[in-house]
């Protein structure tokens, strides 16, 4: 037989080969998990829980912004994000509308003049040693100091704080009261008017007794003069120079001074 013959005949005994070695080869097949999102990328589908596709555009497909519109973007988001926060605010502050975040109320402050709402403890009534030639009765006060003193027997005074006139309104001189009232209406002088318009601060040309009135609770009217020991609706002000020439006293305190003295009382302002 030639040699032609015999690579003929192994030729043909090759595919029945095959098949019986692949048989043996693979007769214990592995497991085959197919991941239930066939769609989604293998390596995706080695995390065993598919995940949601992400769109990829393609280098080509993209395109450069161009450097002024970036610029312009950058300037709208501050704007963009203020506008947004408005719009929450102005959601949040309706009526019957649930906040998600407290609302914070700018408070009024007068860095320069805190408000007051007491006064140092000095200028409250107390009992005092006073040594002086004054009969019993008589009122003096001592504007330098802010005290009202009413003369008692045994060398004794009982004294009060008091506000007095502000700079260019100190005055001094010897009186009587010649008038009391309780819870006086009050008549501003033209002169006042006039001085408080030009500071933008316009005063009514009367006002009826009552807690808002200046003069408070009770007044000592002085002799003929336009100055009273009164009281005030500005309690916080007393032991300072605040008004134009009174005498102001807390309203607890011009009442017990009122029970105690009487039209004709002499008063020594120094």
């Amino acid at each position: 037989m030639s040699k032609r013959m015999i690579l003929l005949a192994l030729i043909a005994s090759l595919p029945l080969a095959f098949p019986v070695a692949a048989s043996e080869r693979y007769q214990n097949r592995p497991p085959v998990i197919v991941s239930p999102d066939l769609s989604a990328p293998w390596v995706m589908q080695l995390g065993g829980v598919p995940q949601q596709r992400q769109r990829v555009i393609a280098p080509a497909q993209r395109r450069a912004t161009p450097v002024y519109q970036r610029q312009v973007l950058q300037q709208q988001r501050p704007v963009q994000q203020r506008q947004l926060r408005q719009q929450r605010r102005t959601l949040f502050d309706q009526p019957g509308a649930v906040s998600r975040q407290p609302v914070v109320q700018q408070a009024a402050m007068r860095p320069n003049k805190p408000i007051r709402t007491q006064i140092d403890p000095i200028f409250l009534p107390q009992m005092v040693g006073y040594e002086t030639e004054h009969k019993p009765g008589t009122i003096v006060i001592d504007t330098n100091n802010r005290f009202l003193y009413l003369v008692m027997a045994d060398g004794q005074a009982k004294r009060y704080g008091v506000g007095v006139g502000k700079p260019g309104f100190e005055w001094a001189g010897t009186h009587k009261v010649t008038r009391k009232a309780e819870w006086p209406s009050w008549h501003p002088p033209q002169e006042m008017i006039k001085r408080e318009a030009a500071k933008g601060h316009y005063l009514p040309a009367s006002m009826e007794g009552g807690p808002e009135n200046p003069l408070g609770a009770r007044a000592l009217y002085l002799g003929s003069t336009l100055y009273r020991i009164h009281g005030t609706n500005a309690p916080w002000t007393i032991g300072n120079g605040v008004s134009s020439g009174c005498i102001r006293m807390r309203n607890e305190d011009v009442t017990d001074l009122y029970e105690r003295v009487n039209v004709g009382t002499k008063v020594i302002v120094m």
